[in-house]
């Protein structure tokens, strides 16, 4: 299928009568009600469920093999390969059978809140209810601005069309492939809408490092002087709670870019999970809960529509979409100066790394490669023990180029603009997880606040001798015996042991970056 095909292809199905251009908020929920795609809840959210898939599908998940990404891609279990001929053979299928649908959904953005480096995309959904999603999710035009949008990427999202794996090439009825030729990304057979939010975070990965412009899965936020942190860590680690500050203002909870100019959101709305969530614990995420929101596999009263956010019935993976602007103290629009501050988050349930540690730029490209965190026992069936766990510059799932890339330009940056790394381990001290506590709130938040205002910058540090962390002898508003791990396990033999077998298994996970210098593969733990 040549180029003009495939794109005449979708303008053909876009040009039906019954395809809807940008509707606003409030159509889109009359639109869904009127489809019976979900309800609205007694906060005036709209609330959808996902069926079959309640999170993302990564086994499902392909990018096109072409001429300009074949030697690009980091090849692998999380970008598996997918040939030409079987994408553009599944995208006339899936086109034939939006144009069969009596409605349609398109919805025009960005991705990217820096002029510089947006991002134009268009997304075609089957659902209402997907296009009231990334019309909160992503950054929204003006109205008088939609007729100038000539997108650069285009979403084709059909959650009801089911790929039979034997004819169309897939690994099951539901797929998620991206071709950078095409500039098309196709979802179909999952209606978790996730798939499209994090679809965009694939691509601005693949597309921004050729702009010298660093993309990064984590939170950031700016002090009144212009400050600003971000926030690296894998879920669990307190990502969102730590940015949450509401002495300073949330610049977004989990996509950025760091350009020339400085960091910026890549989107203009949050999707955070909300099993458990209460008031007391998350009172933006909370009170963002009103008209408008969409509300993901949450468990609601059939008779008074009240939300039951400690049902986990459907999922663990409740989740809520919302307008960044539903956050009282958020920055519109979403960009910054470069970061003063890195604050990278563990919970390491083996109870060994240091609640706050300095770091070194190696050190710091080495913990951004490593993207370390731990599961619990429990969580999961058949662990029983503490296990750790890495996601590549803490985002395996979504990088697409080799983590040496994403490494070099941190490392590069960090050094240019001088910026202080810190690790916080948000899990556990005095013991692993059964024997030790969970590392005090009200203590991390010092600790993060005093890292961000520089009261950490000359403090006397001492260096772990297995791990080689810098760690503060003292920090306002922390004891000191807490700030040395070993000191709070009574038993000083059993912590060596946990801290050598934590260790080894850092290294374990190193050996499979065979691109990484040997000055950041020194800045790991020795044993």
């Amino acid at each position: 299928m040549s180029t003009i095909h495939f794109e005449t292809e979708l303008t053909r199905v876009l040009r039906g009568t019954n395809v809807h251009h940008d509707l606003s908020v409030s159509q889109l929920i009359e639109k869904g009600l009127e489809r019976k795609e979900g309800v609205l809840t007694s906060t005036g959210a709209f609330r959808a469920t996902t069926g079959k898939y309640t999170g993302r599908s990564p086994k499902d998940k392909f990018t096109v093999e072409e001429r300009s990404t074949k030697d690009k891609i980091n090849w692998g279990a999380v970008n598996k390969p997918v040939s030409p001929e079987v994408f553009e053979r599944l995208y006339v299928k899936v086109l034939h059978y939006l144009g069969e649908r009596d409605e349609l959904f398109v919805h025009h953005g960005y991705a990217g809140a820096d002029k510089t480096h947006q991002l134009p995309i268009r997304i075609v959904n089957e659902f209402a209810w997907h296009n009231l999603f990334v019309t909160q999710l992503f950054i929204r035009p003006k109205r008088e601005e939609l007729k100038g949008i000539i997108p650069e990427f285009t979403i084709v999202s059909a959650p009801g069309f089911k790929a039979d794996p034997e004819i169309d090439g897939t690994n099951s009825e539901a797929f998620i492939m991206v071709s950078f030729e095409k500039r098309t990304v196709l979802i179909g057979g999952t209606e978790y809408a996730g798939e499209m939010k994090k679809s965009i975070f694939s691509i601005m990965n693949y597309l921004l490092p050729e702009k010298g412009v660093l993309p990064m899965h984590c939170s950031a936020n700016v002090g009144t002087e212009g400050d600003a942190a971000l926030f690296f860590g894998l879920s669990g680690t307190g990502k969102t709670t730590l940015s949450a500050d509401p002495n300073r203002f949330l610049l977004g909870d989990d996509e950025h870019g760091w350009s020339s100019n400085g960091i910026f959101n890549f989107e203009g709305g949050c999707y955070a999970k909300c099993i458990n969530l209460t008031e007391e614990t998350e009172p933006e995420i909370y009170r963002a809960i009103r008209y408008g929101a969409v509300l993901e596999n949450v468990v609601i009263d059939e008779d008074t529509r009240e939300p039951d956010f400690f049902d986990s019935t459907l999922t663990e993976n409740t989740r809520v979409a919302y307008p960044l602007e539903a956050i009282p103290n958020s920055v519109s629009p979403s960009v910054a100066g470069h970061p003063n501050t890195i604050v990278f988050l563990t919970a390491d349930a083996f109870g060994v790394l240091p609640p706050i540690s300095k770091l070194t730029k190696e050190q710091a490209m080495y913990h951004f490669i490593s993207g370390y965190t731990s599961k619990l026992a429990g969580t999961e069936r058949g662990i029983t023990e503490p296990q750790a766990t890495f996601s590549t510059c803490f985002g395996s799932p979504f990088l697409p180029l080799h983590a040496s890339v994403y490494a070099e330009m941190l490392g590069e940056k960090i050094e240019e603009h001088d910026v202080e790394v810190f690790l916080v381990n948000t899990g556990w001290s005095g013991g692993p997880y059964g024997v030790g506590k969970r590392m005090n709130l009200p203590y991390t938040r010092a600790m993060v606040n005093a890292a961000i205002h520089g009261e950490l910058t000359n403090v006397e540090t001492t260096v772990d001798p297995i791990f080689g962390l810098h760690i503060p002898v003292r920090c306002p508003g922390v004891p000191d015996e807490i700030l040395q791990p070993k000191q709070t396990w009574e038993d000083k033999e059993a912590y060596d042991r946990k801290a050598k077998e934590l260790a080894l298994k850092f290294n374990a996970n190193f050996k499979k970056f065979k691109a990484v210098t040997g000055d950041i593969r020194a800045a790991g733990p020795t044993v």
